[in-house]
């Protein structure tokens, strides 16, 4: 049985998640990723079983695994052209 992480290692996590979501360059999805990120703690903060809480932790870090490499191979596809969000006005 995997042991319960500490709150500075599940406040890692949040954080490398959230730099991950950085990491693409498509406006849609780097939006979603924080998103999802942000919603998935929230979801999990009222957690006060061990083990449910260790398998949250583990399930975030499985996503974040999948999420740098999908910003790798997403970057070696992304669009040239940028969003509407992204356009800055004058």
């Amino acid at each position: 049985m995997a042991s319960t992480p500490s709150k500075s290692q599940i406040l890692s996590l949040f954080r490398s998640l959230l730099r991950t979501a950085r990491d693409f360059s498509d406006y849609n999805i780097r939006e979603y990723t924080k998103r999802r990120t942000i919603d998935g703690f929230r979801q999990n903060r009222n957690l006060l079983d061990p083990s449910s809480i260790a398998a949250a932790y583990s399930d975030g870090e499985s996503q974040l695994q999948i999420s740098r490499r999908q910003a790798v191979v997403y970057s070696l596809y992304a669009p040239k052209l940028k969003s509407v969000m992204e356009i800055k006005h004058a």
